[in-house]
Order: C-alpha cells, then sequence, then structure tokens
C-alpha cells in the first residue's frame, strides 16, 4: 500500500506543467483560426451581401397586385375582437394586402 502512495505521489510532484507557447497544438489552432477569420471575411460576408442583394432586386422587380377576394367562411374568422383600434384590424395590418372578414378596404 505504502508503495502505491509512493507512487502515486512521485508522480504527481514530477508532472511538469506546460505554457501555451510550449503546447504543440498552438500553432495548429493558430492557423485554424487563421482560416475560419478568412472564410468568415472573405466568403460568408459577401455570401450575405449578394443574398440581400438577390432579396432586394426580386422583391423590386416583382410586384404582384392582390389577390382577388373570395369569402371562404374558415379564413377570417373574428371570435373575438382585438384589444387596439376598432377591433376588427390585426396589429399588423396592411390595407393594401390584408383583407378583412368583408373585404379589403378601399
Amino acid at each position: 500500500m505504502a508503495f502505491l502512495g509512493r507512487m502515486f505521489r512521485r508522480g504527481f510532484q514530477s508532472s511538469r506543467v506546460l505554457k501555451f507557447e510550449e503546447k504543440p497544438f498552438h500553432k495548429h489552432a493558430e492557423e485554424g483560426v487563421k482560416l475560419w477569420r478568412n472564410l468568415t471575411f472573405f466568403v460568408a460576408f459577401p455570401g450575405i451581401a449578394l443574398a440581400m442583394a438577390n432579396a432586394y432586386i426580386s422583391h423590386t422587380a416583382h410586384h404582384e397586385e392582390r389577390p382577388e377576394f373570395i369569402p371562404y367562411e374558415y379564413m377570417r374568422i373574428r371570435t373575438k375582437k382585438f384589444p387596439w383600434g376598432d377591433g376588427n384590424h390585426s396589429f399588423f395590418h396592411n390595407k393594401e394586402l390584408n383583407a378583412l372578414p368583408e373585404g379589403y378596404e378601399e
């Protein structure tokens, strides 16, 4: 039993703590940081900018008229009034695109 105690104590006392600069994976980690930084700046940000430009151009070029109002009985059901305004308009109501139960506003 004493032998095991000396063995573990000897192992812990002689273990050396490596400094951050001495770790063998430091250079590999630095290369990974450079890779992901470059991917972020040269791939991700331009990709986001292109997607935004594509969405803006397709939105401005593709303008539809509002669809014809068909009074389906299962749509635009009001069981209780909205707590704002006249109680018939939703909170983000757009009179050009959103129909009321009676039809579009003119």
